[in-house]
């Protein structure tokens, strides 16, 4: 008999779980055979990092080349924009209150394994992450401005490849790495600070995401001269729906037809939606950021406001790639947190775990604000309109 389908939160959690209870009393050789597939799978991630890069970002900046132009150019903007002040409105919280929530850290994050492998594989690259995403922004650009449709073909070819990649090698694989993360971290004594921490830093996270809804509805009202809190209201079978698929994509038809309840012609909503579900990921950008600041605090790695701005400008750039990679935006932001803030193979895993944790918020978070976007860019264009007029 075919089992259900379980999907990645609920197994994720399930390992998260399992490693806590089995730290408590696995032998030594027992964790030191799980920290040796941690070793060889961190390795194999790292060797993928770059080409995840080309393979989803390359196409997906190619595609935006289809868009109307101004209209494409301002949704654009915004949308970034928006990304990256959700990213500093979580650094900027996060070094307000998290430092009182850390407090001393036993011991750094990359030190959690303290239980060597038996052996490990090692698996360079083929290139370096900058190289990768230089050449992907290259090609994407270059393939929006020209005519090369067998070049977009094989990019496209090459990206259908990278998706089955992850579905088939890492989603699968990733329960039993965060088994083996949290495994070590109960073994060695420091899962229950990790856990407090975090648990703190969640709610803090939930509160920010409402207070992006917040602020973007605020300013779509006051373009709009309407009532922000109905207009919000009318979104919110859009937000349930996402907190119930984790999936923007999923969750187009929900936001196309509750915009157009909120007076957004159809020609803006059917052009604007679909594409701030690509591009606009703020509740995505603001819990990566706060997730990747309580690390740096806990490991005692830098995180100064100009690196953590060059951290949260790329990280909007990378957010257009994050709807096609299983498991949310974590997966395109291994990129710039490894070349950019120096996390390892151990705190993106710790990284990914908490990720998807939380995964769903974010999602309802960054389709909810597309209904807001959509409102703006209406305001926007029948001002233009009435202005040929």
């Amino acid at each position: 008999m075919k089992l259900p389908h379980t999907g990645l939160l609920p197994r994720v959690l399930a390992a998260i779980a399992l490693g806590i209870i089995a730290g408590l009393f696995f032998p030594k050789w027992a964790v030191k055979a799980f920290m040796t597939f941690n070793a060889v799978f961190g390795q194999f991630l790292g060797f993928l990092i770059p080409l995840i890069i080309v393979g989803l970002v390359a196409p997906a900046i190619a595609d935006l080349g289809k868009g109307a132009g101004k209209m494409l150019v301002i949704t654009v903007l915004i949308a970034y924009a928006d990304t990256v002040l959700a990213g500093l409105l979580a650094y900027g919280t996060g070094s307000w209150l998290f430092p009182s929530m850390v407090g001393a850290a036993p011991s750094q994050v990359e030190r959690m394994q303290s239980v060597e492998p038996y052996f490990s594989i090692d698996i360079p690259p083929m290139f370096p992450v900058m190289t990768g995403l230089v050449f992907a922004f290259l090609m994407g650009l270059m393939m929006a401005a020209t005519k090369t449709p067998l070049l977009k073909d094989a990019f496209h070819e090459f990206r259908e490849i990278i998706a089955v990649t992850i579905s088939k090698a890492i989603v699968p694989l990733l329960p039993l790495y965060i088994f083996g993360i949290f495994l070590n971290m109960t073994y060695t004594g420091q899962v229950w600070h990790t856990l407090g921490v975090f648990f703190k830093v969640i709610l803090v996270i939930v509160v920010l995401h409402l207070l992006i809804i917040l602020y973007l509805y605020l300013a779509a009202g006051a373009a709009s001269h309407k009532n922000p809190f109905r207009l919000l209201w009318n979104m919110i079978p859009a937000y349930l729906t996402a907190l119930g698929t984790s999936s923007s994509a999923a969750t187009i038809p929900v936001t196309l037809q509750q915009s157009l309840k909120n007076g957004v012609r159809e020609e803006i909503a059917g052009f604007t939606v679909p594409l701030c579900a690509t591009i606009h990921m703020p509740g995505s950008a603001m819990k990566i950021t706060a997730c990747a600041l309580t690390v740096c605090l806990m490991s005692g790695m830098p995180h100064s406001f100009p690196l953590f701005l060059e951290f949260v400008m790329m990280l909007g750039i990378m957010m257009v790639a994050a709807p096609g990679v299983p498991g949310g935006a974590i997966m395109a932001a291994l990129a710039p947190l490894g070349s950019i803030l120096g996390f390892g193979a151990e705190a993106q895993a710790l990284m990914i775990a908490l990720y998807i944790a939380m995964d769903s918020f974010g999602t309802a978070c960054n389709v909810t604000g597309d209904g807001a976007l959509a409102i703006m860019m209406d305001r926007i264009f029948s001002r233009k309109r009435s202005a040929v007029a």
